[in-house]
Formats: structure tokens, sequence, C-alpha cells
């Protein structure tokens, strides 16, 4: 994994933990279980290049009994891998007094985990915690796919007055069966970036993914998409590993998979743009198309709310809808499109139809 110094790294550059123009990297165990574990981890990941090694102190579980971290102890030993290896530490932090053990042992970075950065309450006490500290905190996506709420726990952090602010996309929980243990619904991440374009984005391919097979193809796709690093977790005996054994993997394979990776640049050097900008301009074409059609299908969907309103018929006509997904599955399949576009494409047309029926439905005679 090799480019030029002018990937999309200069933020986490300024911050001073080690990109070099490169993705960042930030690896190490799901848990640190031992001192030696630790430190031959450390030890093997500085060789191939890790800036961040990171290690979960404190684990939070859904039900009590299971291995819920070392606790504190961990902290001495990242300090012996900050002493020994140079490396900089990351940790997990979920409340208050992880903050203040965090920064009493010199962690260099922070990340808050999916299930506090659901929490506001937690969130508001860790960002007052945190005021008037100069330290870099990464905030992981909730565990549901709510992006105004991924904004709202970074938000309270910038007005504790933290400047140096990354996201976490750890992909998101789902009842749908999936191949991911963690769907990463791509799109949400990239609205957070679209509303805040400045903000490093890192992709955990470890949590997304729940099983080691898939990180190298979620790590291609997040750099794909203009990442700034990934986080992935490794362990000197992945299959041994007291939490998270199937998404580890060994450094060495580690190693493989990061060399394996294609960078790609927003805009290469010494490359014409010209081909590029013709092809969007027939996007740009095409999206007009297709707004005008979709208003001429709600002027029509709004007469037949009138045609309802004047007969006394219900607006949701469930037969109706049944023939208008089979069919349109049929026509999309001949046209090399996914069931789920086009399942998802017409659901948002039938639930913007019924919004204008009810607004037609309720109107004063």
């Amino acid at each position: 994994m090799t480019i030029d110094n002018n990937f999309n790294t200069k933020k986490l550059h300024d911050w001073n933990i080690g990109v070099n123009g490169n993705p960042l990297l930030i690896a190490g165990p799901c848990s640190a279980e031992t001192e030696e574990q630790v430190l031959t981890s450390a030890r093997e990941l500085k060789k191939i290049g890790t800036n961040i090694f990171r290690a979960g102190i404190w684990k939070p579980r859904t039900r009590p009994g299971s291995f819920e971290g070392v606790g504190n102890i961990g902290l001495e030993w990242l300090q012996k891998v900050k002493a020994e290896t140079g490396l900089l530490t990351t940790v997990e932090v979920a409340n208050v007094k992880h903050v203040y053990e965090s920064l009493r042992a010199g962690i260099d970075v922070l990340w808050i985990g999916a299930r506090t950065s659901a929490n506001p309450f937690a969130m508001q006490e860790i960002a007052d915690a945190l005021k008037g500290v100069d330290i870099p905190v990464f905030v992981k996506n909730p565990v549901n796919p709510d992006v105004e709420l991924w904004i709202g726990a970074i938000e309270r952090l910038e007005k504790a007055g933290l400047k140096k602010i990354g996201a976490i996309h750890r992909g998101f929980s789902s009842y749908d069966h999936s191949i991911y243990r963690n769907p990463p619904q791509w799109q949400i991440p990239i609205e957070l970036k679209r509303k805040l374009p400045d903000i490093p984005m890192i992709c955990d391919p470890s949590h997304i993914g729940g099983k080691r097979e898939l990180i190298q193809s979620i790590s291609q796709k997040a750099l794909d998409l203009n990442y700034d690093g990934l986080m992935i977790e490794s362990h000197p005996d992945p299959d041994k590993a007291w939490s998270d054994a199937k998404q580890q993997v060994t450094v060495e394979t580690l190693d493989i998979i990061v060399e394996s990776l294609v960078l790609r640049e927003v805009k290469p050097k010494g490359i014409s743009m010209e081909t590029l900008e013709d092809l969007r301009f027939k996007i740009d074409k095409f999206d007009n198309d297709i707004m005008d059609i979709i208003q001429k299908r709600m002027k029509v969907a709004e007469l037949i709310g009138r045609y309802k309103k004047q007969n006394k018929m219900t607006i949701l006509q469930p037969v109706r809808w049944e023939e208008i997904i089979d069919k349109n599955l049929l026509k999309g399949l001949k046209r090399n499109l996914s069931e789920r576009f086009v399942t998802k494409l017409f659901k948002a047309i039938h639930e913007e139809s019924i919004a204008k029926q009810t607004t037609i439905m309720n109107e004063e005679v």
C-alpha cells in the first residue's frame, strides 16, 4: 500500500499521529489479555508500519459473565508498548472514569464505542470530562443507523472545545440476515461526510465483517470511498483470543491485507478530467430527466388522491402496491438493476405518493 504523499490524510498528519501521506493504520488485539500478548502484538505490528496500537481495556458486553476486559492494569501494559516501540496507543472509553484513567496513563488517542455514541447523556459526560484536553478522539457510529445521532455525538465534543475529532465507521446492528456482522450501510457514512466534509473517517472492517475473510474486501471498499484509514483487530493467535476471535487476524495476515490494498486519488496528477466531466454532464442530464418524470408521476398521484377522496376510498391499496413491486422487479432484472435497488426506489416513490394523497385527503372542503 504505497502512494504519493497527497492522499487525503492531511488533517490526520496535522494531528501528529504519523500517517505520512498514507492511510492511517490502527491495529492491535480486540482485548488486552496478558502483558506478553500485548507486547508481542505491538512489536510485530511496529514492523509492518502500524501507526497506532489499539487494545480494548474495558469491554462492553451485552450480558454479564463474559470477559469484560482486564481493566486498569492494561493501561500499564500500553505504557510499556509506547516506551519500547514508540507506537502511539489508543483505547475505548465508555464513561468518565475511563477518560480520567486513560489520560492519567498517557494514552495518545481515545475512541468512543458504538453503544456509548448512541447515548447522548454518556456522550455529554465524556465531553465535559475532556474540556481543555488536546487529544484526538474518534467517535464510532451508533449501533443504530442514525446519522443525526452520530453527528450529535461529534457536536458534543466540538462544543467542549475539542479540535481533533474523527469518525469511525463500524457498521450498524440489523435483524436482517447478512454476510456481515454489522452491515456497513455505506450511504450513512457518506452522508456524514457530506454534512461534515472536514472530519477524518476511519473504517473498522473487523466489526463490519465479523469474520476475518471479509476484512480485505471491506478495507478496499473503504479506501475506494476515500476513507482516511483503517482500524483492524489483530492477535498473535486469533483462534485463542478471549473475545471476537473470528474477526481477528495474525500480523502476518494483516501485512498481506495491507499490501494488497490499492490506493486511488481523488484527482490523479497529470490526468485529464475532460472525459470524466463529459460523463458527469450526461449524468446530470439524466438526473434532471428523472426529476421531471417523478414530478409528472406525482401529479398523477395527486389526481388519484382526489379520485379516492371523492369516492371515499382508502389511500393505501395493498394489491396495487404489490402489483407495482412485482412488475418493476421484473423490469429491473431485465435492465441489470438489483432487486434491493428497485425495491428501495419504488418504496420511496410510493411513500411520497402516499404523503401527497394524505395531504389531499385531509384538505378542508
